[in-house]
């Protein structure tokens, strides 16, 4: 094994678990927010979600380095814990659109509630 191909793989270890970490953080914050809104805190369900956004947006900038590096032609090896790491990143991506869908049907809920405690 030459050196360059240790420091690639190096690399390529390094980008898959950016990934997994960047992507398990948003979905920690997405589903803490969904929490919050659970508890009408939608202040700090809003807060959660951005935090969840910006990690996510971490995730995709880890993973847009090593699709430019495809793209310059240095080859990348196909493994398993990289296959792992894009289905954590786009399972992460589809809970956070179904959590922000929550969020808005608990403020509704608790609008709805709110009022009927009002009469």
């Amino acid at each position: 094994m030459t050196t360059a191909t240790v420091d690639i793989n190096e690399d390529l270890e390094r980008i898959v678990f950016s990934i997994v970490s960047y992507s398990g953080e948003a979905k920690g914050y997405a589903y803490e927010g969904l929490r919050l809104s659970e508890d009408g805190d939608f202040d700090g369900a809003l807060s959660m979600m951005e935090k969840c956004n910006e990690s996510v947006l971490k995730a995709h900038e880890v993973q847009t380095e090593l699709i430019r590096k495809e793209i310059c032609g240095e080859k990348m090896t196909v493994s398993m814990i990289m296959v792992h790491a894009q289905d954590h990143l786009m399972t992460t991506l589809s809970e956070r659109e179904l959590i922000q869908k929550m969020i808005k049907q608990n403020r509704r809920l608790y609008a709805l509630e709110q009022a009927l405690l009002k009469k």
